[in-house]
Formats: C-alpha cells, sequence, structure tokens
C-alpha cells in the first residue's frame, strides 16, 4: 500500500504544480481578452467534467497509439510509448483535472474590481507587471482553491488511470487502484485500511489549503 500511495502523492504534487502553471495564462486570456468563439473554448476547457473517465481514457489511448501520427510524435518527443507509463497517467491527470485548475483561477481574476487595473495602468504599469503586481498578489485565493481541488481530484483518480496506465506496480498502480485490487481478492481489511488513508489525505490537502487560502484572502 506504501508504494501505492507514494506513487499517488507523486502524480497529485506534480499534476497540481504543472497544471497551476499552465491554468494562469489560460485563465488570464479568459478573463482579460475577447476572440471568436470564447463560448466553444471555454466548453471544451470543462468537458472533462462531463465525459466519462472510461471514455476520455479511451480517447487517450487512441490518440497515444503508435499506429497514429500523435502517438508517433509522442515516442519521438519522450522517447517512448506514455502508454502503461508514469508519463501517461500525467499527461491523462493534467486533461482529466484541467478544469479544477483552469475555473477558480479564471473567477478569482475576473472577480478582481476593474478599478485596480485601470490605477495600475494610469501608474504607467505594463500588462505584464499589472499582471505580477496587480492581478496575482490579489488572486490567491482562487489559485489555492484550484491546487487543492486538482490534488485531491488526481488522489481519487480510477478510471482514466486505469485505462491509461494499466496496473503497474511501482510505475502506474496508484492508491485507488490498489483499494480496487484488494476488494477483487475479497481483501476488504487492506481496501478499508487504503480507502482510509487516501480519504484522510485528501481531507487533509483541502484543510491545509483552505486554512491557507483564508490566511490569504483575510
Amino acid at each position: 500500500m506504501t508504494e501505492a500511495l507514494l506513487l499517488s502523492l507523486k502524480l497529485s504534487a506534480l499534476t497540481t504544480l504543472v497544471l497551476i502553471f499552465l491554468s494562469l495564462p489560460i485563465a488570464y486570456l479568459l478573463s482579460f481578452t475577447r476572440f471568436p468563439l470564447k463560448g466553444l473554448v471555454e466548453a471544451i476547457l470543462l468537458s472533462p467534467i462531463l465525459l466519462p473517465p472510461t471514455v476520455l481514457g479511451f480517447y487517450l489511448i487512441y490518440l497515444f497509439s503508435p499506429q497514429l501520427p500523435t502517438g508517433r510524435f509522442i515516442e519521438l518527443v519522450f522517447g517512448k510509448s506514455l502508454l502503461f507509463s508514469f508519463e501517461g497517467l500525467l499527461v491523462a491527470s493534467l486533461i482529466y483535472s484541467l478544469p479544477f485548475g483552469i475555473f477558480p483561477i479564471r473567477d478569482a481574476f475576473q472577480s478582481l474590481p476593474k478599478r485596480y487595473l485601470e490605477i495600475a495602468y494610469v501608474f504607467g504599469y505594463l500588462k505584464l507587471e499589472a499582471f505580477f503586481k496587480v492581478i496575482l498578489p490579489n488572486s490567491w485565493g482562487g489559485i489555492l482553491t484550484a491546487g487543492a481541488l486538482v490534488f485531491a481530484h488526481t488522489m481519487g483518480e480510477f478510471g482514466v488511470v486505469l485505462m491509461v496506465g494499466g496496473n503497474i506496480p511501482g510505475e502506474t498502480r496508484t492508491l485507488s487502484i490498489y483499494i480496487y485490487d484488494e476488494v477483487q481478492a475479497l481483501n476488504y481489511s487492506q481496501a478499508h485500511l487504503a480507502s482510509l488513508v487516501l480519504l484522510g489525505v485528501s481531507f487533509l490537502s483541502l484543510s491545509v489549503v483552505f486554512l491557507m487560502r483564508k490566511r490569504w484572502v483575510g
């Protein structure tokens, strides 16, 4: 169980870190720019919430397949197929948790009073300066909320992880898959223990981040 727990923690931490950095520019574009089909783009970014995990997992397997140009390009970049690998799990987790990273940050950006930016521009701030000196410092609540949601969501992933990564101990066997295996083996005591650990880690991560959020936003 320890091996599966550590793998889940590693996957969740990396997914959270990468997705927050990816979400910041996307959330900024959605909040402060106008472009054609913006509503369609937002719907596409939100779609991982609506798609069943098995459907998303199936299409990721299809895209990662070496028989397709996308799969061959991935092999060229990474030097191997992403199927049944930790790197594949990370890519799948980034896509699956994408809405939980982008939309809390977007909402935080949009809730920023317009006069803050107007004052910044009056004082001669460039857009990049305004982003780092005005927008980010006043959006920590949304950023921390996004981090908490992404981390907890990734910890509990099952369908996408199982389809893309399989069940390889030490490589793709996360704690949620470990629980499934123990239930299949009728080893309910270990399944119960692992479930309590997963519940505890998810609850602890949410509690810590929301306490931090309360401190930042006052």
